[in-house]
């Protein structure tokens, strides 16, 4: 049928595709900026989140040399803060609170102490800063409860560590 070698054909086709992207091109050029703004952008992204991926792996790794801080700065209790002038109590104490008087659930009624976690049946779906907003109420065998309770199944440190700190702060 064609009597031209192949190079030739290629090199015709290639000049026929050139012509008619040449034509389309002042409709595309008003798209241009847009499209190259939105490219732009994607890399950036793209930039951005191996930049976030690696100061993960990164923090990760630095943990590990470094380990856990004893306490956390955002877990604080009532009882860590120092009086201030008009502060503290007349006696001389030491300005803690008094713990409630006897292990209540939030119903009002006493709670059991055990295994089932009467103390808090809502423990386990509680987010860190729930649980913290309710430990002040609870006396220290039912911190304990919840300790031991957290250190068999979910370990999670950052509730451990908050419970055993507040522990801590309750026994002194």
């Amino acid at each position: 049928m064609s009597s031209f070698p192949l190079p030739i054909r290629v090199a015709a086709g290639l000049a026929a595709v050139t012509v008619e992207e040449a034509k389309r091109l002042p409709g595309q050029l008003l798209g241009l900026p847009v499209t190259v703004v939105s490219q732009a952008l994607q890399v950036s992204m793209r930039v951005q989140q191996q930049v976030t991926e690696l100061a993960i792996k990164g923090d990760e790794a630095l943990s590990a040399l470094r380990g856990t801080e004893q306490q956390p700065e955002w877990a604080t209790f009532d009882e860590d803060e120092q009086p201030g002038p008009a502060g503290g109590d007349a006696a001389g104490g030491t300005g803690t609170a008094e713990p409630a008087p006897g292990p209540v659930t939030d119903l009002g009624e006493p709670s059991a102490l055990g295994d089932d976690l009467a103390v808090l049946p809502e423990y386990d779906q509680m987010s860190l800063p729930q649980l913290r907003g309710k430990l002040r109420g609870f006396s220290e065998s039912e911190l304990v409860v919840l300790l031991e309770h957290e250190q068999q199944h979910a370990r999670r440190q950052d509730f451990e560590r908050m419970l055993s700190n507040r522990l801590e702060r309750l026994r002194q």
